[in-house]
């Protein structure tokens, strides 16, 4: 596994990090959510699997990834509770961890990014975790919030957050890359998270790797199967991709399918390719999934494929989908 250095932080991560939106949740909850366009990241129930989620972690420790990212809204606190149970008896040193607050569901009410909230979040998230402390704590999908609060309040809030001890670095995460334009033109962050824009048929990520370097951010990207858009599996209902990226990333997929090859394969290794990305979050409860995924990076990238994907998937190149509020999306 490939380790690199994210920003200015000292850290070193894996290339591949595991994304735990998964663990503490039955497939049979995700449900879409109207007026948000968005996946609920599963709800717990007495069918969770402990043991998968071990298996899954146990093997993502054992193939070198050192980074795993989760938070409260993942599962709606399940995710940190399960991730919690399974990090029983695993030395600390052996992995870093990055949480969130400020969106613990779907609906206009269930964000908060709120001075006072952030303390509580914080708190509850490291009782969840069964942790000290965690090694990033971020902002969660700032686009629904109202930036000047996240600049104003929230961020100062994380920073007496590290001066605790309670955390090591602050970050932001969220899906329009305007918003940590807006932010970072008037405060610092650690690190950032952006997710569906360094992938097969979006690579937008690459406008702000410059700018971000210039400041010494690290930089975290997520979801490199664009939500399930470049992966066999079928496409899921609660997408919110128009009809011409589905098409166009459905004929992609048949593609490589004719091939004989994963088109998951291939979305990982390119995903993971650019040294300037620090780590690719690959969220997943599967060991097996980690043991692929794991393999692959270390096979070489089939280069011709990558023309013939890329070829289809240019008339929505860079083409993306509103989150959040309308004032924070391009």
């Amino acid at each position: 596994m490939e380790f690199r250095e994210l920003g200015n932080t000292g850290l070193r991560v894996s290339a591949l990090g595991l994304g735990t939106s998964h663990f503490g949740e039955s497939p049979r909850y995700r449900r879409e959510i109207f007026g948000f366009g968005r996946q609920l990241f599963g709800r717990a129930d007495s069918t969770t699997d402990f043991k998968s989620c071990k298996r899954c972690l146990d093997t993502a420790l054992g193939v070198g990834i050192n980074f795993i990212d989760t938070s409260p809204y993942y599962g709606l606190t399940q995710s940190e509770t399960m991730l919690g149970r399974t990090l029983i008896g695993v030395p600390r040193e052996r992995y870093l961890l990055a949480t969130k607050i400020g969106r613990y569901g779907n609906n206009p009410s269930d964000f908060d990014f709120s001075a006072n909230r952030v303390t509580r979040s914080v708190n509850e998230s490291l009782s969840r975790l069964g942790i000290e402390y965690v090694d990033i704590i971020q902002c969660h999908d700032v686009e629904f919030g109202d930036l000047n609060q996240i600049v104003e309040e929230t961020i100062p809030a994380l920073r007496e957050v590290v001066k605790t001890g309670k955390a090591r670095f602050i970050g932001v995460t969220g899906l329009p890359l305007k918003v940590f334009l807006n932010v970072l033109s008037r405060t610092q962050v650690d690190t950032i998270l952006s997710y569906c824009h360094y992938s097969l048929n979006d690579t937008s990520l690459e406008t702000l790797l410059t700018p971000l370097a210039e400041k010494n951010i690290g930089i975290i990207s997520a979801s490199p199967f664009s939500m399930g858009l470049l992966t066999q599996n079928g496409l899921p209902g609660w997408h919110p991709a128009p009809d011409a990226i589905k098409t166009a990333c459905r004929r992609a997929v048949e593609h490589c399918h004719s091939k004989a090859i994963s088109i998951e394969k291939l979305a990982i290794q390119f995903a993971t390719s650019n040294p300037r990305i620090a780590t690719t979050l690959m969220g997943t409860n599967s060991a097996a999934h980690i043991e692929n995924n794991a393999r692959w990076l270390e096979e070489p990238l089939d280069e011709e494929l990558l023309r013939e994907v890329e070829e289809i998937l240019a008339p929505i190149k860079n083409q993306t989908w509103p989150s959040g509020r309308i004032e924070n999306n391009h």
